[in-house]
């Protein structure tokens, strides 16, 4: 059986772990980050935070069309670890794994991104770049 596409991504941040992983596991945080650029839309969180728990954070584009992605906790370990299942309510019959790693270095934070279990190489090219502008976009929680 073929492996599944993945893809890795690294940031350093200004801030401690445990700011970095709360700014993954805030509702409000979220909400400043998740969609870098969202001039007149809108983002909600709603996070179950423990093992097992669910989360969905949905999106209002300024035009006015709506995305949503979920999926349930399967790792918590504040503040050096966090997976989740992760799936488009579009098409949830493509879920993957997202694992993040926050490790303390140089007076801040290296966050690993590890997104594996795509369903092609498109999908994964197209969550590249998301994912890229987020955590971009991410600087800004601690500028």
């Amino acid at each position: 059986m073929a492996e599944r596409p993945r893809l890795t991504l690294e940031r350093h941040y200004a801030a401690s772990p445990a700011q970095v992983f709360l700014a993954w596991t805030d509702p409000q945080l979220i909400a400043r980050w998740w969609v870098p650029g969202l001039d007149g839309g809108a983002v909600k969180a709603e996070l179950d935070l423990r093992v097992g728990g669910r989360y969905r954070i949905h999106t209002r584009m300024p035009d006015g069309e709506e995305h949503a992605v979920g999926g349930v906790y399967r790792e918590i370990e504040p503040p050096h670890r966090l997976v989740f299942t992760w799936a488009w309510q579009s098409t949830p019959e493509r879920e993957s794994l997202v694992t993040l790693a926050f490790a303390a270095e140089g007076g801040g934070t290296r966050l690993s991104l590890h997104h594996e279990g795509f369903f092609d190489e498109g999908a994964r090219d197209r969550h590249a770049g998301g994912w890229q502008r987020a955590l971009d976009a991410f600087d800004v929680l601690f500028a």
